[in-house]
């Protein structure tokens, strides 16, 4: 290792999203940069699919298939039998979703263009989907197609651990010991690693780096980062090897497997920007080994030794911009898997990925990791600093849609973010995930779409009062009801996270929680969802408690490698498994609109209970009256509008006994169309020296009840005002309480 400042590489190993960059490296490197370093990233997970999905690596998969023997499935054979098709269009297929070729759209819909296999034959009606000006995005999907079936084919020859999202997941999940992984890495590379290799190959001849390091996110990375480290100590055995991620933080926090480090050196945990920083001294000989921070390694004794010295952690604020500059942010693929609108996004296009704040700020739900420093520890930046990092990032990578990926951000956080972008007029598109809570009024809704969110997600979870209590989760049905309206009638999207057996839960619960969950897509206020099966996990209140939860803990004992998910028994709940296919095909169908007035028993093979849930139970729950504005003078105002133009109208004088009156007129110019506010010659001033204040100074706050201090004397009453049609028409056009 030098002493000088070392060279650095970091890598995604496959297999994570193909329509952005994993943020983790994007994120160290600004850190580390900032710090002086000089490194360098690469996602081969992209690459590698790139690899793998072109005329060349088609042919190479072709020759090995017909040289190999593999025991062929009829449509394994009838993609073998189009094996010079394949070849042909695998190029323009790519480029096309890459954004390249768009051209390309009218022969893939109606030309017979690309070949097909399996995963066409439960094609949805199209034309219907997508309807005729959706040519482009009726062709991403059939491009998507496309690639899964090759994806099937390779994973059922060359590459039996292959998918396009993960990659030798199952020997990374739930591993308590290291056998399977170590097995499968003494055995020789199949094609698709040995292409992985060859990339690995041609990146350490370009970079020569002294520190490798890898961040592992999901199971489905742990084999390529073991498979690439393990390359790395054959071709340059003096290079560190690193690795941090999600995976570790989760699975690996009781490590004694001392296999592990015949390819790892130094495996961290949690935040990377502390450990990697104490370690690159260390490594430089600036830091004695006992302050390294959260950090395991294989000792002398060639024993498993963990040290943590009492190092602060990094500061949220000081973490730095996410850099993405030397990432080939247009290589990524745009696919449509789902058509539903919502769940494509997390597909479909470019997204810059930053956090709003570090961890989360409820962190009480019984079912989450809360005792796990990524969601224990809350802390938030300024949104001027937000702000600055998100015109950072869209100067570098020239795209304004940003994935905000805390595990809930906090509605204030989000409310002074929407303020300071509208005020520095940075436009961009994002979305993220938040818990349902009454924070978010329609105003606070109508806020966030103003300053360019698109689509929220949130943790519904399991759609019973008693369960959420029991969850913790701090939200009721009836208000889940009402922040998703306010959203929806805002323009956003709502993708709900929905689980199903969770401890205790009942066979009548179940139903229940479909019931409701039919009438929130009957309601249009859900556009999107996903039902989870519960998972007990070690770092978890229930895996913490179990007894406190009526279920009992199984297995598996702790080994020497991962150690989460956890099994139970669940004595007093249904059988959670006969559920999970109804509910799942149940919930397709809503996303799409179809069958939301068939009997919840139409959805299972087996006898179910009729719901007890009311049919009118989210419709009600809407109707509920919302608070009068006079009860909320501690809101701020805030004007979505422009300047108005003021002026005067008289009329009226015309007789003896015919009195002029004048009256006051706010011309209001807007984007999609202008309106007129009327009101009296008093009240017209004060109302647009009020708007004009507040269009142009966001750094003061106006609360209502300082308005309602300068309400003019002799102008009536302020309640009467507050019931006015002029104050309702220009609440309805973007005076917002927040």
């Amino acid at each position: 290792m030098p002493t000088s400042s070392p060279r650095l590489l970091l890598l995604t190993p496959p297999l994570t999203q193909l329509n952005t960059p994993y943020p983790a490296t994007a994120y160290i490197k600004g850190f580390l940069v900032g710090r002086g370093y000089e490194v360098r990233q690469a996602d081969l997970s992209i690459e590698l699919v790139l690899k793998l999905f072109s005329k060349e690596g088609l042919t190479r998969v072709f020759d090995e298939i017909e040289a190999g023997g593999y025991d062929l499935s009829d449509n394994a054979q009838r993609m073998l039998r189009l094996r010079r098709r394949y070849e042909a269009t695998i190029g323009p297929a790519i480029r096309f979703l890459q954004n390249r070729d768009l051209t390309l759209a009218p022969r893939i819909c109606h030309g017979r263009f690309l070949p097909e296999a399996s995963r066409f034959d439960n094609v949805a009606d199209l034309e219907t989907a997508f309807g005729t000006m959706g040519l482009t995005d009726q062709a991403r999907h059939l491009a998507t197609l496309y690639l899964e079936d090759l994806a099937d084919l390779v994973k059922e020859t060359v590459g039996p651990q292959f998918g396009l999202s993960r990659y030798a997941e199952s020997l990374a999940m739930s591993a308590t010991h290291f056998d399977p992984l170590h097995d499968a890495l003494l055995a020789p590379p199949n094609l698709v690693d040995r292409m992985l290799l060859e990339l690995l190959d041609e990146l350490v001849a370009e970079v020569q780096p002294d520190i490798v390091g890898f961040t592992v996110p999901f199971p489905g990375n742990l084999y390529a980062a073991l498979r690439l480290a393990q390359r790395l100590k054959q071709v340059r055995p003096q290079a560190v090897t690193v690795m941090g991620g999600g995976y570790p933080n989760t699975e690996l926090r009781g490590l004694k497997e001392p296999r592990f480090f015949d390819y790892i050196d130094y495996l961290t945990l949690d935040d990377g920007e502390g450990p990697w920083l104490r370690l690159f001294e260390y490594l430089q000989g600036q830091l004695p080994q006992a302050e390294l921070q959260r950090t395991f390694l294989r000792n002398e004794a060639g024993e498993v030794e963990y040290l943590n010295h009492p190092h602060p952690d990094i500061p949220h604020p000081e973490v730095g911009t996410p850099d993405y500059s030397d990432l080939p942010l247009t290589d990524y693929l745009s696919v449509i898997e789902v058509l539903n609108p919502m769940h494509r996004l997390w597909s479909d296009g470019r997204w810059n990925k930053l956090t709003v704040a570090h961890g989360c700020y409820w962190k009480r739900c019984s079912f989450c990791d809360v005792t796990l420093d990524y969601i224990g520890r809350y802390e938030t930046a300024p949104a001027t600093l937000l702000v600055d990092r998100i015109e950072q990032i869209v100067a570098q990578t020239g795209q304004t849609g940003f994935h905000f990926v805390d595990e809930a951000a906090p509605p204030l956080a989000l409310r002074d973010l929407a303020i300071e972008l509208l005020k520095r007029r940075v436009s961009i598109s994002w979305w993220g995930n938040i818990r349902f809570e009454k924070t978010f009024t329609p105003d606070l809704c109508r806020l966030l779409a103003a300053s360019g969110c698109i689509a929220i997600s949130g943790g519904l979870e399991v759609a019973s009062d008693r369960l959420l209590a029991l969850m913790e989760k701090g939200v009721t049905l009836a208000q889940v009801a009402r922040v998703t309206q306010g959203f929806t009638e805002a323009g956003i999207l709502v993708h709900a996270y929905l689980m199903y057996g969770f401890p205790t839960q009942t066979a009548q619960e179940t139903v229940d929680s479909l019931e409701v969950v039919r009438q929130l897509f009957e309601a249009g206020i859900v556009q999107s969802g996903y039902w989870h099966r519960f998972s007990m996990t070690a770092h978890s209140p229930v895996g913490k408690n179990p007894a406190k939860y009526q279920v009992a803990a199984i297995g598996p004992e702790p080994g020497p490698f991962a150690w989460n998910d956890l099994w139970h028994d669940d004595p007093l709940g249904a059988d959670h498994e006969t559920f999970g296919p109804g509910l799942a095909k149940s919930l397709y169908n809503y996303m799409h609109g179809v069958a939301l007035r068939e009997p919840l028993s139409f959805w299972f093979d087996f006898k179910t209970p009729r719901p007890t849930v009311p049919r009118q139970l989210i419709q009600q729950a809407l109707q509920e009256p919302q608070k009068s504005d006079a009860t909320q003078l501690n809101r701020r105002l805030f004007w979505l509008g422009n300047v108005p133009e003021l002026s005067f109208k008289t009329t009226g004088g015309n007789g003896p006994k015919d009195k002029k009156t004048t009256r006051a007129i706010l011309t209001c110019y807007e984007q999609a169309e202008d309106f007129e506010v009327k009101t009296t010659e008093l009240l017209g001033p004060w109302l647009h020296t009020l708007l004009t204040k507040l269009s142009t100074d966001y750094d003061t706050k106006v609360l209502l009840k300082e308005a309602a201090a300068s309400f003019p004397a002799g102008a009536g009453s302020w309640e009467n005002f507050l019931a006015s049609p002029a104050w309702q028409l220009l609440r309805e056009k973007g005076l917002l309480l927040i």
